[in-house]
This record gives structure tokens, C-alpha cells and sequence, in this order.
């Protein structure tokens, strides 16, 4: 709904501006900056507090968009958008606290279809956002923004039911080792740079298919339909994801995600019909899921629990620093060289991650077979 609404919002308070899109990159900033503090606050006060603490700031963050559309206030209202992104960033371990309710047999199931919600985020997002645009009145958004703080307060209301098992007074005294120690575990590196690459490529090649369309001469309408099947395509997998890699194993998952996103890049070569857009997209939503699904089992199985809280965060904070990146980068790539080019860029992160997935394969089945 968020994503929907935003840079409509942005625009409509400060048109011709070329800001309309400071808004909602905000959001991807805070959520970077949230991944560390959160992850540390829910190993302190558990996981449950955690959520509940960020339900309450996406309050907040509602009600300041709603008085900043109000009033005419663009500042305000990138005040209020920031806070959306501190919302995702306590969101993120949604995925993290399934993996700890679940046994390490079932772990990649749960982190899949946690993401699997995003199944019907992507149809019930856009709809909400549609039914409520003017809901408190003739100020466009604010009904949407208003219904964002409420789904916060159905959110806390939830997790009042919701047992997620939290640290031992043991555990919360254990640091493990050091971070920098962590990160030469070869498993932690190849987890960390699947979800780096497969994120933020997928959001420089999404956040810019827009731009391209439009300048190809494709109307608003093919545009939502190729996003609104990309979306699906990003989540529906998560039905099936975690049987995948119960069955075959998370490295041959993690490498099926790159072939889907480098294929995403060929496809987007060969023409620019809607056809070409839509299955190009469709094939990055894929590519996504398995990178994304596929490095966050890989990582909670490769660390000990009292090690959670600060690779987590450091894996999050990495992750969405990224993706940031890539959306902001996105339209200035895309002005400057052209989409053929923008695709391209892609490719040195994917064809990296997808070296050392194979690297780490073969000497596993090395190290099986010996």
C-alpha cells in the first residue's frame, strides 16, 4: 500500500519539484539504519517487545503522513515516511523469529512462508490503498495513511497471542565470537552475498522498469501489470521454497535464484514488448525469492544463537544499504546510459554470488564424498 501510494503523495505536495521520490527513499535509508539497534533491542527484550515497539512508531509514522497531506507539508511528510522505514526495518525479522520457533528441519520452511504473506500484500496492498485514497475527505492519501496506522494497531493486538521463544539469561551473557570472526566462515559469506546481490539487483531492475516502459511508449496500465505480476512473482514461490530446499539443498537454490536473475537480464535484451517485460520481471521476482529465502536459511544455520543479534543486523543492515543503493542509483543509471546498460550492472554481484555458491557446493560434496 505504502509502495503504491508514496510517490504519489510526494508529487501531489510538491509537484514539478523532481522530489517525488524523496519520500519513499527515505524509507529505504531508515530501514538500513533500524537493522542493527532492532536486532540488538529484540535480543535484550525479546522478539515479541521488538515488534510491538515498531507497530507503535508505524502509529506514529501514520498519523504524521495524515497531518502533513493535510497541511500541505512535504518535510513533514518525509519525516513520516522515514519512520515507515524504521517500521521495516523491525519488520524484517518477521523471517528471523519464524526460523526460531521452528526445528532446524523445518527452519527454511517457516522463513518461506512468512514471506509467503507477501502473496496477498501484493493484491490486498493496492486495493486498500485504492478504497481508502479518500476516505477522510477531499485530501488524497490520507485515508491510505490512516489505514497504514491502524493495520499497526491490529499488528500490537496480534502479537499479544504470539509466543516466540526468546534467549536464555545463558545466551544473553554469550557474545560468541567476534563479528569479524563470523565473517570468515565461508558459509556466513556466501549467505550474506546471496542476499546483498539478489536484493539489490532485483530492486534496481524494479524501481527502474517504469522509467523504461514509459519511455518505450508502454501506457501506465502495461506498467502496473507487468509490476503487479513481478510482485507475485517475488512471493509465490515462498509456498514452495523451503521444500526445495529441504529436498536439494539451499546451495543449489541460491544458484537457481542467480541463473533466474541473469536470465531476467537476457530477456530484457531481447526486445521491449510487453511480453519481454513481463516475463523478464516475473523471472526476477523468482531469482529474489531463492537468493533472498535461500541466504537467510543458509545464514541461521551457519551461527550459534547468542550470535544472532549482531549478524543478523549486519547481514540486514548490508542488505538494505544495497538495495538503497540501487534505488537511487536506479533512475540516474537509467538517464545516463540506457537501459540495456542499467540490466548489465547487474551482473558482476549475481555472477559473484553465483561463483562462490558453486565454489561452496563442490567442496561440500568434496568434503561428503572424501
Amino acid at each position: 500500500m505504502v509502495l503504491t501510494v508514496t510517490a504519489l503523495a510526494g508529487e501531489a505536495l510538491w509537484p514539478g519539484s523532481g522530489l517525488a521520490t524523496l519520500p519513499i527513499s527515505l524509507q529505504f535509508v531508515m530501514t538500513m539504519a533500524t537493522t542493527v539497534p532492532a536486532s540488538f533491542m529484540m535480543r535484550r527484550f525479546g522478539r515479541r517487545t521488538g515488534f510491538q515497539v515498531g507497530a507503535s512508531i508505524g502509529i506514529l509514522a501514520g498519523l504524521i503522513c495524515v497531518v502533513a497531506l493535510m497541511g500541505g507539508h512535504f518535510v513533514l511528510f518525509c519525516v513520516g515516511s522515514a519512520l515507515v522505514g524504521v517500521v521495516n526495518g523491525f519488520a524484517l525479522y518477521y523471517r528471523f523469529a519464524a526460523a526460531d520457533c521452528a526445528d532446524e528441519e523445518n527452519r527454511s520452511r517457516a522463513i518461506s512462508l512468512v514471506l509467503a504473506g507477501g502473496v496477498v500484500a501484493a493484491f490486498s496492498g493496492p486495493n486498500l490503498a485504492r478504497i481508502t485514497v479518500d476516505a477522510l475527505g477531499d485530501v488524497a492519501f490520507t485515508g491510505s495513511f490512516a489505514a497504514f496506522a491502524g493495520i499497526q494497531v491490529v499488528t500490537i493486538s496480534l502479537l499479544v497471542f504470539v509466543n516466540i521463544p526468546g534467549l536464555s539469561a545463558g545466551e544473553r551473557k554469550d557474545q560468541g565470537r567476534p563479528l569479524v570472526e563470523i565473517l570468515r566462515i565461508p558459509a556466513v559469506a556466501v549467505a550474506i552475498l546471496a542476499g546483498v546481490a539478489g536484493y539489490s539487483s532485483m530492486t534496481l531492475v524494479m524501481t527502474s522498469t517504469p522509467l523504461a516502459m514509459d519511455g518505450m511508449g508502454h501506457g501506465f496500465g502495461d506498467t502496473a501489470f507487468v509490476i503487479q505480476w513481478h510482485v507475485f512473482a517475488m512471493f509465490a514461490p515462498s509456498f514452495v521454497t523451503g521444500h526445495l530446499i529441504k529436498r536439494f539443498g539451499v546451495l543449489p537454490v541460491i544458484v537457481a535464484g542467480a541463473c533466474f536473475i541473469l536470465a531476467c537480464v537476457a530477456v530484457n535484451q531481447m526486445g521491449h514488448g510487453l511480453w519481454q517485460f513481463t516475463m523478464a520481471l516475473m523471472a526476477l521476482g523468482i531469482g529474489w525469492n531463492f537468493m533472498f529465502v535461500g541466504g537467510t536459511s543458509f545464514l541461521t544455520g551457519a551461527i550459534a544463537r547468542p550470535e544472532q543479534a549482531k549478524v543478523q543486523g549486519f547481514n540486514d543492515f548490508l542488505v538494505f544499504g544495497a538495495v538503497a543503493l540501487g534505488a537511487m542509483s536506479g533512475g540516474i543509471l537509467h538517464q545516463n546510459f540506457g537501459w540495456e546498460i542499467l540490466n548489465y550492472a547487474v551482473v558482476p554481484g549475481i555472477a559473484a554470488s553465483l561463483v562462490a555458491a558453486l565454489w561452496f557446493w563442490q567442496a561440500h560434496l568434496a568434503r561428503r564424498a572424501g
